[in-house]
């Protein structure tokens, strides 16, 4: 059973890491994927080819989410290419750790223009288009971090605290519309980032979490295939964590 079937979605930043997995998953369960990159269009060229065997249409697009503009221009470009739009999955986000006396004002502004304004062009670009349908699920990728804090990160936890409040703020207002706006929180995730980081750390990551081992990329995707598809119908406004118990 393709949990997806016949559905298209938006996933920004996918061409590496949690995004990348978010696209296999969704593409393995019958959905139309259009996908952002910014920089590395080889990764992004790589995934399309990846994914163009598996029978839905995937296209890639070099887009800067944190842009209005420019995301106004993706819509319109994905509604002409693929003709339908039902899931948004904003994944685009950066970091600029330091502590808050070594944080510059451009460090700061930086990653809240990437990781939460964006979501805000992008919920926004989209919104029209869900609204004329009646119909659309908005996941938008906060973190732990968002919920908890962490230090060295105010930046960061900031960007994706808003990203919560701001998803819990449009389900309120778009769920008389069969709009549906959830969040993914996910915790310590082994992607190709934290592969350089030194084993011992880890290792001792993994055994502060209940489960004894990071989250893979598909543990975050099989959570947004959930919430994309008709399995969530009566589930908005809502934070899931995928964090292997962390929180607990």
């Amino acid at each position: 059973m393709k949990l997806l079937e016949n559905k298209t979605a938006i996933i920004t930043g996918a061409s590496r890491g949690i995004g990348r997995g978010i696209a296999h998953a969704f593409v393995n369960n019958g959905c139309n994927v259009a996908f952002t990159f910014s920089k590395n269009k080889e990764s992004a060229d790589s995934l399309v080819k990846e994914l163009s065997s598996k029978g839905p249409k995937v296209k890639a697009y070099q887009s800067n989410a944190a842009n209005f503009e420019a995301a106004q221009k993706l819509i319109e470009d994905v509604i002409i290419d693929f003709d339908t739009l039902d899931i948004l999955i904003n994944n685009a986000g950066i970091t600029k750790d330091n502590l808050l006396m070594r944080i510059t004002e451009s460090d700061f502004d930086q990653v809240l223009e990437v990781n939460l304004k964006s979501v805000f062009n992008m919920t926004k670009a989209v919104q029209r288009t869900f609204l004329k349908q009646r119909n659309g699920s908005l996941i938008h990728m906060s973190s732990i971090v968002g919920v908890k804090g962490n230090a060295g990160q105010a930046n960061y936890a900031a960007s994706k605290a808003g990203i919560i409040g701001f998803s819990k703020s449009i389900a309120l207002e778009l769920g008389s519309r069969n709009i549906r706006s959830n969040v993914v929180a996910p915790g310590f995730i082994e992607t190709e980032m934290t592969a350089n980081l030194p084993e011992d750390v880890v290792q001792g990551w993994r055994e502060g979490i209940p489960l004894r081992r990071g989250g893979n990329p598909e543990d975050v995707a099989n959570a947004c295939v959930f919430l994309a598809s008709d399995l969530s119908s009566y589930i908005t406004g809502q934070v899931l964590h995928v964090d292997g118990g962390m929180l607990t």
